[in-house]
């Protein structure tokens, strides 16, 4: 092998790997010199990679490319930890040099927002979730957004995760949120070459798992326990960065799958079906609203932030407390109805019914003073039972949702009385806008309204 070679069978041989079983497998045939690897190099026609002087002239270089504030930076091929010494021929991308991307980036005060533009099949463990950590990080001060244009798996996933929304193509590649650990057996090789290799060496488990000889059941335990640790703390890292869209539970229960387009946005792998191009463009308008610096501007005697327009303070309340007190209010409210909801559809007669559900929804929807216990009542006596529902039901159901919010008038709650007559709280697309137009904490948390209403409807068929 050469010496390239050399340095890959020692990143990818008895290393726990977040990346698709195929790519290790075309890994181990570059290792034993089979095939070579040909080069994903990114291919961007968007932004610029130099700041520059109201001539136009360059000044200074950036790691990334900038359009309109937002910084570009593309992640194209297998990772790797410590990545300085890969060729560009390699088709390898370091987890350093996208630290150092992330980095620069929230420095970088021209920059309002950042794309990460994914087409990966992910690598090593090792830096994967400090990676992540850092994708989080920037998504804390400036909007991040993920696009999973062609793969973002494995390892890939653990970065997109930490996003402020994931975007996936509709052919685009999400998940494998699991570990593998490759084990290369030369042994029976070496005998029929009439080679007998020989360790001199001190420490029990000094050689254990090499590649001359087979690999020993105790061993593999061992293995299989590194596998294991570095499984639960990805699964930690996703939950950590997604939020309620993606729980431990959840992104256990994918069993390390791959999902494409819609069907990832519909477990909760990505927020919605968009292009680079569209990610782009959204973000742009975000960075062209807010500037990153998020200074305040003295308005007759009071502050404004920049990036939300909200009044600091008001009549003796500091912003920040106000703030609080909202999110205090929204959230309370937002339980309220989630309850509600969660009772309706959890009811006797109802659960597991999708025609009763269905209607147990749109019920709740047009009477939203009605009390779970007389919405279940209502319906379990007035529509007929149906079989239980599978995946096409959940569609259904969907559509249901969509049905329901024609004519329906809806409004956030801001008092903690949502199901009340005066304030109903949110049940349908239509009112989830107006509550995301309405609170600067769920503008905080999701980049769009449309993501927000993406979230809701998952919520909803949860509780189904």
């Amino acid at each position: 092998m050469s010496n390239t070679l050399f340095h890959i069978a020692d990143r990818v041989l008895n290393r726990p790997l977040l990346i698709t079983p195929d790519k290790a497998q075309i890994i181990l045939e570059v290792v034993a010199g089979r095939i070579g690897v040909n080069s994903p190099e990114a291919s961007r026609f968007e932004g610029d990679q130099f700041e520059r002087d109201a001539s136009g002239q360059p000044v200074r270089f950036k790691p990334y490319k900038v359009s309109s504030g937002v910084a570009i930076i593309s992640i194209v091929g297998s990772l790797v930890n410590r990545g300085a010494w890969v060729g560009a021929s390699s088709g390898l991308v370091s987890y350093e040099g996208i630290q150092h991307q992330l980095r620069s980036a929230a420095r970088d005060e021209t920059v309002r927002a950042v794309i990460l533009d994914l087409s990966t099949p992910g690598g090593e463990a090792i830096g994967a979730f400090e990676t992540a950590a850092a994708v989080r990080s920037l998504a804390a001060v400036k909007p991040v957004t993920a696009i999973v244009n062609g793969m973002a798996a494995s390892a890939g996933y653990a970065i997109a995760s930490g996003a402020s929304e994931i975007v996936t193509t509709e052919t685009g590649v999400s998940g494998s949120i699991g570990v593998v650990l490759l084990h290369a057996d030369f042994s029976r090789y070496l005998a029929n070459e009439g080679i007998q290799p020989t360790f001199i060496f001190a420490g029990a488990h000094k050689v254990d798992g090499n590649p001359f000889e087979p690999l020993g059941a105790a061993v593999r335990e061992d293995l299989q326990s590194e596998v294991n640790a570095f499984y639960e703390q990805f699964l930690k890292t996703v939950a950590t960065g997604r939020g309620a869209r993606l729980s431990i539970d959840a992104a256990r229960a994918t069993e390390a799958r791959t999902m494409i387009g819609e069907a990832a946005v519909a477990i909760g792998l990505a927020d919605r079906v968009g292009t680079f191009e569209s990610a782009l463009a959204d973000l742009q308008q975000v960075a062209n609203r807010a500037p990153a610096s998020g200074r305040t501007t003295s308005m007759k005697g009071k502050t404004m932030d920049t990036t939300t327009g909200a009044p600091a303070a008001d009549a003796g309340i500091s912003q920040a407390d106000h703030q609080s007190a909202v999110a205090a209010a929204e959230q309370k409210g937002a339980l309220t109805e989630r309850t509600r909801l969660a009772a309706i559809l959890g009811g006797e007669g109802i659960r597991g019914d999708a025609g009763r559900m269905a209607a147990a929804i749109d019920l709740a929807v047009k009477a939203p003073t009605m009390s779970a216990a007389d919405v279940t009542a209502f319906v379990s006596a007035n529509v007929a039972a149906a079989p239980a529902a599978g995946a096409a039901t959940v569609s259904a159901l969907l559509s249901k949702l969509d049905k329901a919010a024609e004519g329906v008038q809806s409004r956030p709650s801001t008092d903690g009385t949502a199901g009340a007559a005066d304030a109903p709280k949110a049940t349908t697309p239509e009112g989830w806008k107006a509550e995301y137009a309405a609170s600067a904490t769920i503008q905080a948390e999701f980049p769009t309204a449309e993501a927000y209403v993406a979230y809701q409807k998952r919520q909803a068929v949860k509780a189904a």
